[in-house]
């Protein structure tokens, strides 16, 4: 039986990547930071285990209790969005730190830790970027904090590709998906958007390592 790690999976996209590992008959490890979130990962059948992405002791708690694991899919989701902003608008410092911890400052604790156990399985690892975080794409400066972050993030990402010979690591854009984060008129529905990237793992080889894809398997300029 084949692995999933989802980091991330209390709503949303990690939670739709959950309930679809587990409908394939995989086995699913899923994170999340409340109790009742936890409960609802558990009653899907999955081994939920609580993580803060912020909490240092937390992401080195994950790596204690998966010793040894052989990851065949990890994705990394956790993410957060901070000020809808227009233009060149001074972020506070509290919000700076929020975004770029949690989308930025978590990978790179989180990456290290899990590469290893994909790596023993010869999987594939994902990151949850936006095409919004694209600097050769870009159109405009709305969210220029969050496309700050999820540039970071590609970066990590990419750093992390030249780190194994073993394991296929990408960068994903989801779409535009209808989530809180997405909003109700969104282009897509989550299951659209993780079964697309459900696929593009599936189907991806170490080819496809250190490359920014779309939930449609479509390639997207760094």
């Amino acid at each position: 039986m084949p692995t999933a790690l989802i980091i991330g999976a209390s709503r949303g996209i990690g939670q739709e990547f959950a309930r679809q590992y587990k409908a394939a008959g995989w086995r699913v490890i899923a994170t999340a930071r409340k109790s009742d979130d936890l409960a609802q990962l558990t009653a899907h059948g999955c081994e939920a285990l609580p993580l803060d992405v912020n909490n240092l002791n937390d992401c080195a708690g994950l790596a204690w209790r998966l010793d040894d694991e052989k990851i065949d899919v990890a994705i990394l989701n956790a993410g957060v969005f901070g000020s809808r902003t227009n233009g060149l608008q001074s972020p506070q410092q509290e919000e700076f730190d929020q975004v770029m911890h949690i989308n930025v400052l978590a990978a790179m604790r989180l990456l290290p830790l899990v590469l290893p156990m994909v790596e023993n399985a010869g999987g594939k690892l994902a990151v949850l970027s936006s095409r919004m975080g694209s600097i050769g794409l870009r159109e405009n400066n709305v969210a220029w904090l969050y496309r700050a972050s999820k540039a970071a993030l590609n970066s990590v990402l990419k750093d992390a590709s030249l780190s194994t010979q073993k394991a296929t690591c990408i960068a994903f854009h989801p779409g535009w998906v209808q989530t809180d984060m997405g909003g109700a008129g969104a282009e897509i529905s989550v299951d659209v958007s993780v079964t697309g990237m459900r696929e593009v793992i599936a189907n991806s080889s170490r080819a496809q390592n250190g490359q920014f894809l779309s939930y449609d398997g479509s390639t997207l300029d760094w």
